[in-house]
């Protein structure tokens, strides 16, 4: 029987897996657009054109908005229940 402890450690790391899979495609999908672009680069997409005129990397972009913005809202609901608890 699963604890909520091992709930919770579960989706912390699905979190993780999910959003480091998720940098590492919309990377690889930058670098087929901008040679030698860095992991930093793409934090700013708006110095470089390919990017930020380009739909399907601005798409992939905001996948990853929004996997932080889940895993953000999750980590906040977790500290109340743990506050509460």
């Amino acid at each position: 029987m699963q604890t909520k402890k091992d709930l919770a450690d579960a989706l912390d790391s699905l979190f993780e897996e999910m959003i480091h899979f998720q940098r590492t495609r919309l990377y690889k999908l930058a670098e087929k657009f901008v040679p030698n672009i860095t992991t930093d680069d793409i934090l700013q997409p708006n110095d470089f054109p390919e990017l930020e005129n380009n739909p399907t990397f601005r798409y992939e972009e905001g996948v990853v908005e929004g996997l932080l913005s889940a895993q953000i809202a999750y980590l906040r609901l977790k500290k109340e229940f743990r506050e509460n608890a």
